[in-house]
């Protein structure tokens, strides 16, 4: 595990000093009024501070994806003449900007959090309605209170 060296030189990798806003649409959808005025804000702030501007694409949600959702973010970007400078298309310091290529990384630092038991899996079944509404009480979680080896497990299991 790389710990707190890669923190270390991830922060050395980050500009100072200047302003840095992101854009992270969830290509769940297509653009709507609501997504451009919050690029636009954030694109706003960053040229007036003569900052960076960073779209990073949101696709955690891969059950809800729609297909060409991405190209139609950087479409209405473009029409709308909002240009980000750091981004999936672009490249920057702190690549990548679509998340699922963090998954990696992610992983390695989660297993880090659970072998000194300040996270947990879980496997307990909810509903969307759970979810939405708050509802699904994670203090009540019996997986809280699972073995290691019992979470390897079923985590191999599937």
């Amino acid at each position: 595990m790389k710990e707190m060296k890669w923190f270390e030189e991830m922060e050395t990798r980050i500009p100072k000093g200047k302003v840095r806003t992101r854009f992270a649409p969830s290509p769940t959808g297509y653009m709507h009024v609501g997504n451009l005025r919050t690029a636009l804000y954030t694109y706003l702030i960053a040229r007036h501070a003569d900052g960076t501007f960073i779209l990073r694409i949101e696709d955690t949600d891969q059950g809800r994806l729609v297909e060409g959702a991405v190209d139609v973010i950087y479409k209405t970007l473009a029409e709308c003449h909002i240009s980000h400078d750091e981004g999936p298309d672009v490249g920057g310091p702190v690549a990548p900007y679509i998340q699922t290529e963090r998954r990696p990384l992610y992983k390695e630092y989660a297993g880090l959090l659970m072998q000194r038991g300040h996270a947990y899996r879980c496997f307990c079944e909810k509903t969307e309605s759970e979810e939405d509404s708050g509802d699904f009480d994670r203090a009540e979680d019996p997986c809280r209170s699972m073995t290691q080896e019992e979470s390897d497990r079923r985590a191999t299991a599937g």
